[in-house]
């Protein structure tokens, strides 16, 4: 609530006489509390009723989280401003320790993130990783009642409720990448909506925007969602876009990142990164997904070949339901004898076809 509280003050101090009032509604996202978001159904899962109260006319904006926006917008919405970012960064909260480093090990963890439980898995692996859900109150009660040593959260949430002094210490992004769009808040209007969009312009942080557009272009062009673990943080340095990312298997044991600078107005190009933009930029190549069979899961593989920024050839791995099962490195499958090429006969249903570029 305090998201929207906050966008519904600035816009009564922009618009004066304007009566700007608040729909509160509960989405499936905040009701389900009893299992990680990747099984749920992911980020959608908070927006959903939200865009459908705007539908029928009941609402005429949403307030997100960023993160929690999917990275494909629906038809007929769109993200029309973005806020300036609060501290996008994790943070490590703790009643007897002082810092992920002091943990013994065996101490338990809880984290509500496929990103930051395949961090802690790849750089603490003595550590225990616990799923942990609920809104801030909940997650800190459970801290409090002793079922965790130490949880990680985002530290926006923290510092907008007031809430700061509970951080033991802010996380670096060399320690605990931040997921895109962490700790900005997007405004989402209908696509057919001038009149809102004209509203919340004022709104709009060019810096924030420019950063979390080349984070959620580049989170889009790695299939990123709740089943991805991936993360994606850009700062403006010396007028340079800064972008970092990785993407890595839940258990941590496979991990690449990569990092790319250009030009704030390229932010999206800078994400996807697509062959041919201007040189400076072009620190990477990532190639069109192929289609690969993993004879011995009987799943379908879909890979993505990332050049220079990765450095390495990484393939999504999904059962026959659709369903996320992890992310492996293509040499690794090879050697396991894992991959098979797609025959002429048709021995194998999904063709293998690499070199095709975005």
């Amino acid at each position: 609530m305090w998201q929207a509280e906050h966008i519904r003050d600035r816009l009564s101090g922009l618009w004066a006489g304007a009566e700007v009032s608040i729909l509160g509604m509960t989405t499936k996202g905040d009701q389900i509390l009893d299992r990680p978001l990747s099984q749920i159904g992911g980020k959608g899962l908070f927006i959903k009723e939200l865009e459908v109260a705007m539908q029928e006319g009941r609402a005429d904006l949403a307030v997100h989280s960023l993160k929690d926006v999917p990275m494909e917008m629906p038809e007929g919405f769109s993200l029309t401003a973005i806020t300036a970012r609060e501290n996008p960064r994790d943070a490590f909260v703790s009643n007897k320790h002082a810092g992920l480093d002091e943990l013994p090990a065996g101490a338990v963890v809880g984290t509500s993130s496929l990103r930051r439980e395949a961090i802690l898995r790849a750089k603490y692996p003595q550590l225990k990783i616990e799923p942990l859900r609920g809104n801030l109150d909940t997650r800190l009660r459970k801290l409090d009642e002793g079922q965790y040593d130490a949880i990680i959260l985002a530290a926006a949430g923290l510092i907008r409720l007031g809430l700061k002094d509970r951080i033991k210490v802010i996380l670096t992004p060399e320690q605990s990448l931040p997921a895109p769009g962490q700790g900005a808040l997007g405004i989402e209007v209908p696509s057919d909506r001038a009149d809102a969009a004209a509203w919340v312009a004022p709104l709009n942080d060019a810096e924030t925007a420019a950063c979390v557009t080349a984070e959620r272009a580049f989170s889009r062009a790695l299939g990123g969602s709740c089943q991805v673990p991936l993360g994606g943080y850009a700062i403006i340095e010396a007028g340079s876009l800064w972008l970092r990312g990785f993407v890595a298997t839940p258990d941590g044991k496979e991990m690449v990142s990569g990092e790319l600078r250009g030009q704030p107005s390229d932010a999206d190009a800078i994400g996807v990164h697509p062959q041919g933009h201007p040189r400076e930029i072009s620190k990477a190549d990532l190639t069109m997904p192929f289609n690969v069979r993993l004879s011995a899961l009987q799943s379908v593989v879909v890979g993505m070949a990332v050049g220079e920024m990765f450095d390495a050839e990484f393939v999504r791995v999904f059962n026959r339901d659709d369903s996320f099962s992890g992310w492996h490195l293509v040499d690794e499958c090879a050697q396991q004898g894992r991959l098979a090429r797609s025959s002429a006969s048709g021995d194998h249903d999904v063709a293998f076809g690499a070199n095709h570029r975005l």
